[in-house]
């Protein structure tokens, strides 16, 4: 494992005899892999790398949990050579002990243990797939696997037909495998394909993580790019700021996003106010309000999990005093919604009792506005959190959706879709 601070390689041995230091300069090391789970193995360059990648090379905030997310989704414990690698000589092994070729297995081609072995590799190597204790990128490299384990039975099918004068129990053997092989690479499609659907676990807990983060900068000093926590209210603003207001709004479910585009300067890039449904921050919030309410040409965007609370904060801005009720005001729905959720190959997808609860209690009007296919996988529970994706994903989303949104309301339409006839928009794709 090499240190942080002078790229020494130190082994195991040179980590133990120097009570967990570098053996060249002494710096401490924060983590050591062999003391650790397989699945939460982690070492200091990987968490340097992770920590520097996700603030784009420490210019971005970013949240603890955003962090738990991202260093997640970069698990890697499975490997597709090693699965085929263990497929290959096992099958091997099977052969030789069944007794290939002998006079009492000839009329049965292969030995049944090669293929109860097969039939039984292959629905591990399913079941492995759609494990909640792997993530989206291991198990999309399990279900490859899968498909190139049916590539090597119709390899192997085809070897035996070719030599089918000199091998005598190729015929007999080569039409099962092919259609063994068939239904491995039939499986593994249908399994990539369900991956936007299914939910796994949190990989890494946020208290795991915060953790760790505590134990960094204690040994490396403080991580510069984490957001203080939220302020309480406190302070006064110049009354003679409400002459002005704002073109854009943006508003997020939960007050820790909102703080996060604020970390990030996200309003003073775009000249427009942030806030969250829940009046963070409190301070300004009754002050900016009233600003945007001088401007009839407001446009509303909202950034929200893909959840039922999320999914209620269109409706919430539609129809409270507080917000815009009877105002002709263009909302933009960026996201998450369900049918995005579908389309994205890197979504972390979970599930909770809970939640499933809260999504058939939805109201009906919103239920309405759901395909039958976003209400069943809301009804299950499953939700996905904007916190999974990096900062700098979430700030191109967001501008990629205000500048899609400059035609809405005009003869050119935009890149948005119109929900019913309330002046609110929403994208198909999230980014």
């Amino acid at each position: 494992m090499r240190c942080i601070q002078c790229e020494a390689d130190n082994t195991l041995k040179d980590r133990t005899s120097n009570l967990g230091r570098c053996k060249n300069c002494q710096h401490p090391f924060v983590f050591e892999p062999t003391t650790m789970s397989q699945s939460q193995k982690m070492t200091d360059r990987l968490f340097a790398k992770a920590l520097e990648t996700l603030s784009a090379q420490n210019t971005l905030f970013f949240t603890s949990k955003q962090l738990a997310y991202f260093v997640g989704k970069r698990s890697k414990t499975v490997s597709v050579s090693g699965m085929i690698a263990v497929y290959v000589l096992s099958n091997f092994i099977f052969l030789v002990i069944g007794g290939i070729g002998s006079e009492n297995s000839i009329h049965l081609s292969f030995p049944p243990l090669f293929w109860i072995w097969n039939c039984f590799f292959i629905l591990f190597v399913l079941w492995k797939s759609q494990s909640k204790e792997l993530s989206r990128l291991e198990r999309r490299t399990t279900t490859r696997s899968l498909q190139m384990i049916g590539g090597l039975q119709i390899i192997l099918a085809g070897v035996l037909i070719f030599f089918r004068e000199a091998i005598p129990f190729s015929r007999p053997s080569a039409l099962p495998l092919i259609a063994l092989g068939i239904a491995a690479i039939g499986l593994g499609t249908w399994q990539i394909r369900r991956q936007s659907r299914l939910p796994q676990d949190l990989l890494f807990p946020v208290q795991t993580i915060e953790g760790w983060l505590t134990q960094w900068q204690q040994v490396n000093g403080a991580v510069k790019r984490l957001p203080p926590a939220l302020p309480q209210p406190n302070g006064t603003v110049n009354s003679e700021i409400t002459n002005y207001s704002f073109d854009r709004l943006v508003v997020c479910d939960r007050s820790v996003i909102a703080q996060l585009l604020i970390a990030n300067n996200f309003h003073f890039e775009n000249n427009c106010a942030v806030l969250s449904i829940n009046g963070y921050p409190q301070n300004l919030f009754d002050t900016v309000m009233a600003m945007l309410r001088q401007n009839p040409d407001l446009r509303v965007y909202v950034l929200h999990d893909c959840s039922p609370s999320g999914l209620q904060v269109m409706h919430q801005l539609k129809n409270s005093e507080n917000w815009f009720r009877n105002q002709a005001v263009a909302i933009v729905d960026i996201g998450l919604l369900p049918r995005q959720i579908f389309k994205l190959r890197d979504a972390v997808i979970l599930q909770s009792a809970s939640f499933a609860k809260a999504a058939q209690q939805l109201p009906a009007e919103i239920r309405q506005s759901l395909s039958s296919e976003e209400l069943k996988w809301l009804d299950a529970g499953c939700y996905v959190e904007l916190e999974s994706f990096t900062p700098q994903r979430l700030i191109q989303v967001l501008n990629r959706g205000i500048a899609g949104s400059r035609d809405i309301g005009t003869t050119e339409g935009g890149d948005l879709i119109l929900i019913g006839d309330s002046g609110v928009y929403a994208s198909d794709s999230f980014g």
